[in-house]
């Protein structure tokens, strides 16, 4: 029985059509949600967004502009406390804006002497020094602080926070569901040692395959180097792959409208693969993280610069194959036990093509020797909404 009500504002990078932040979005409501249901505490998000009307209208919840000060005072005034995550808030290889909006953000509820707590973030790059003193004093006063790797617990502790006041945990996105009524697809291989199983629930309404029996290898490609040589390092890749086996090439950009641009990017350079029996199609204008989340989960293999496809296809099962523009990406690989494949400035097109072929061979291997370690890192993702509704909880 619901005994108390809790209002959380939540900030973070949302309602800017990126479908690995929106994921981190829904895993964090999705994960207070369940804890609230368990607890007896009920909770009212309220979330800092580029786009409020879209945000409300995915995700049910209340939303003001993450910009507008004036609201964004008045939305942590009447709330009992504020999330700030998750992904890479604190960090100044973008721009130097980031770190000083975020912390304000925090600072702003501490001043307004309300909890704060640090979801599973990805803390650095930091560059400047001038930032470590700003963030050392706002990270002490928060009551529950917990990042998503070691090295960013690391950098932490170097600019001055005890090793207890940290928890490390996963991205939250790896306790992200599926969308409800959606039989899992490639999930079930880690049981049967089949790797074509579950392509008959592909979404249909995004040019999903023809040939139902080819390998399907989900790609998430971005822009990075100025001369784009890694995507043509990538596309020449996927052209020797084809040569070799029949594939179906499944383009999913994560971040619109840039992302799509990439991947056409890549697509024009791969040519006629048709000719030897393989298929190229990318997802159509896919902003709702759970419907990107079910596409994954239909690949074989997922080939990804960006982190949250990655972390999307570990979720699901399905083997990531990382090509790293950021030390993040390395991060998320070593707690798979693996490496990247590349660098976005290194990449060898025979060795990209040598390892996904490889992986296409050994699919059930792999998931036999990573199933129990993915299955608890997806446990251990609702540790921090655990954490949070507990401190509520005892406050209410």
């Amino acid at each position: 029985m619901v005994t108390t009500s809790q209002k959380l504002v939540i900030s973070g990078y949302y309602g800017f059509r990126n479908s690995g932040d929106e994921a981190v979005l829904k895993s964090i409501l999705t994960a207070l949600e369940e804890e609230s249901h368990r607890s007896g505490v009920s909770i009212e998000p309220i979330v800092l967004s580029g786009d409020p009307e879209s945000t409300t209208s995915m995700y049910g919840v209340r939303s003001v502009h993450r910009m507008k000060f004036k609201e964004v005072r008045e939305a942590i005034k009447e709330s009992d406390g504020l999330i700030s995550g998750g992904g890479s808030l604190l960090q100044d290889a973008t721009g130097l804006k980031s770190i000083p909006y975020y912390l304000g953000v925090i600072k702003l509820a501490q001043w307004l002497k309300k909890p704060t707590f640090i979801y599973a973030q990805g803390i650095g790059p930091v560059n400047r020094k001038i930032f470590n003193p700003m963030i050392r004093s706002v990270f002490k006063a928060c009551k529950y602080v917990s990042v998503r790797d070691e090295q960013s617990a690391e950098l932490l502790r170097q600019l001055g926070l005890q090793w207890n006041q940290i928890h490390v945990v996963p991205d939250p996105v790896m306790g992200l569901p599926l969308p409800e009524n959606v039989a899992i697809g490639k999930t079930a291989v880690a049981e049967s040692g089949e790797t074509t199983s579950g392509k008959e629930g592909s979404s249909s309404h995004n040019h999903s395959p023809g040939n139902t029996k080819l390998p399907v290898i989900g790609i998430s490609v971005r822009f990075w180097e100025s001369d784009r040589k890694e995507l043509t390092a990538i596309a020449a890749g996927l052209k020797k792959l084809c040569v070799h086996k029949a594939v179906h090439l499944r383009f999913m950009p994560f971040h619109l409208p840039k992302d799509e641009e990439a991947s056409r990017f890549v697509m024009e350079l791969l040519g006629d693969v048709s000719s030897k029996g393989s298929e190229v199609s990318i997802t159509d204008n896919l902003t709702d993280p759970q419907l990107m989340l079910q596409e994954v989960s239909q690949c074989d293999i997922v080939i990804g610069m960006r982190l949250h496809s990655l972390i999307y296809a570990a979720s699901q099962y399905v083997p990531p194959v990382g090509i790293s523009y950021d030390p993040k990406i390395d991060q998320f690989m070593l707690r798979l036990h693996s490496d990247p494949v590349g660098s976005t400035s290194t990449l060898d097109a025979d060795q990209l093509a040598k390892h996904v072929s490889k992986l296409l061979d050994q699919r059930s291997q792999w998931l036999k020797e990573h199933e129990e370690l993915i299955t608890e890192l997806k446990q251990e993702a609702r540790v921090p909404a655990q954490q949070i509704i507990n401190y509520l909880g005892r406050k209410g």
